[in-house]
């Protein structure tokens, strides 16, 4: 089983790196882009059969490791 997990800074946190792409693009001609805000994906293959416990054994990576809650939100697909 394949998990996909999406991490985001939470609304209202600075995001210098996505000013930064925004700016990036901006100089680079491409107009009509407000904001960025950037993130990053992890995958993770599992051994797990079973969906609901790859997603509770998922959940506690993100709460313990692989998200900071204090400033990101993270979301978990599983394929």
């Amino acid at each position: 089983m394949k998990a996909r997990i999406t991490v985001t800074l939470k609304t209202g946190v600075l995001d210098p790196q996505g000013k930064a792409i925004e700016h990036a693009l901006e100089g680079l001609g491409f107009a009509g882009v407000d904001e960025v805000r950037q993130g990053k994906l992890i995958e993770l293959d599992l051994t797990d059969t079973d969906k609901e416990a790859a997603m509770t054994r998922v959940t506690e990576m993100c709460e313990k490791l692989l998200a900071n809650t204090v400033i990101e939100n993270y979301s978990i697909e599983l394929e």
